[in-house]
């Protein structure tokens, strides 16, 4: 049963190590914050969208940068001794399965929704792992063969093959609870020599459709996404968009229907930045109109407030009061800067082992005994 759990979990860990170190960035400065549809405007974005342009098509996106991370966080947030036995581990791995945990270039983290069964019945949303650069794809899918045990089976679509494999207690759980089953059987798929896919089977076939050039993603959410080429990590996503697609605001999956409006209100477009002393977080959120962005921002502002109130941990209090939410226009923006150090700190706190109590439990105290009832004997 491990074994299947390992599966998912070593894929996506090659994945999120496997970045390589060319092309590192060392940029310093607060970038200027475009608007969430902006277009492109730095070879760096255009090499990225470059190599996105094939996914298939989702609703909210995450892009984690690991170059900077290995490079820039990394040696920040981790003791030189466990940087330097990390860095050997990798060149164990290249070594002994030759995958060079330094190659990924770009990883994303994809989420679709889908749309209402025939029967009207809810559909959970499917996920994608996509991860690319400098790999040998082929030589993953070999790997992650091994590390499932044999419990991979395959299954050809297209010109491709894909190699499913159920997670049993997912599964048993499913008998019970319908809505589980979506999430009870998980794929693997090489999408080119150098691009590994993995996810729910039915995104993963879409993935497939998407490379030969059908329903792929939009330029305008990849622009959003890739904005910023210096961030570590992004996110960009349609709320709105994705609850009227769950609940049959676009139609079924038997029936199309014309949305009654198509608005933007909602989308948003979220990054981690960092430069000589600081993590940044920059962000906007479209609110369609002047009034609405200013309506949402005092909301947004005075749940801030309420939440430092309630919070009685000082680092998250000092946190939450770097956040600042402020109405430009038609969307709202949103900021805040935390010392790397603090950053740090916190993060070296949750890694700490957590001290074992002490088994040895106080000695109890002996019962009192009862006293015994005499009874006399009559004459």
């Amino acid at each position: 049963m491990r074994r299947l759990f390992l599966f998912p979990v070593l894929v996506f860990f090659l994945s999120l190590t496997s970045f390589g170190i060319t092309q590192a960035q060392n940029q310093t400065g607060n970038p200027q914050l475009a608007p969430v549809s902006a277009p492109l405007t730095t070879s760096a974005n255009q090499n990225t969208i470059s190599s996105l342009s094939n996914l298939p098509d989702a609703d909210t996106l995450i892009y984690i940068n690991p170059q900077r991370v290995l490079n820039d966080v990394v040696p920040r947030v981790m003791p030189a001794k466990d940087v330097e036995g990390m860095l050997k581990g990798f060149e164990e791995v290249k070594k002994n399965f030759g995958v060079d945990p330094k190659a990924v270039q770009y990883i994303v983290v994809a989420v679709r929704f889908k749309k209402p069964t025939a029967d009207l019945k809810f559909q959970p949303p499917e996920a994608l792992l996509v991860a690319g650069g400098d790999i040998n794809a082929e030589s993953l899918i070999a790997l992650a063969r091994m590390a499932s045990g044999g419990q991979l089976r395959d299954e050809t679509y297209g010109a491709k093959t894909l190699g499913l494999m159920t997670i049993d207690p997912i599964a048993k759980e499913a008998e019970k609870n319908p809505f589980l089953r979506s999430f009870a059987e998980v794929g693997i798929v090489a999408l080119n020599g150098n691009t590994i896919a993995v996810g729910t089977p039915g995104y993963l076939r879409a993935a497939i459709d998407a490379g030969d050039g059908k329903d792929r993603i939009s330029a305008e959410t990849l622009n959003s996404l890739v904005r910023d080429s210096s961030a570590l990590i992004s996110v960009a996503g349609r709320p709105w968009r994705s609850f009227a697609k769950s609940f049959g605001l676009m139609g079924t999956e038997a029936t199309e229907r014309t949305p009654r409006f198509d608005t933007k209100l909602g989308d948003f477009y979220a990054a981690v930045t960092m430069d000589a002393t600081n993590f940044m977080v920059r962000g906007a959120m479209n609110e369609d109109n002047p009034d609405t962005a200013k309506i949402v921002s005092n909301l947004l502002t005075s749940l801030l407030g309420f939440a430092g109130s309630s919070i009685k941990d000082p680092a998250a209090q000092s946190m939450l009061k770097n956040l600042a939410f402020n109405p430009e226009g038609d969307e709202i923006t949103f900021r805040a800067d935390f010392p790397q150090q603090m950053v740090v700190e916190l993060i070296q706190q949750q890694m700490k082992p957590k001290k074992e109590e002490d088994s040895v439990s106080a000695p109890k105290t002996p019962a009192k005994p009862r006293p015994r009832r005499r009874t006399r004997r009559r004459a």
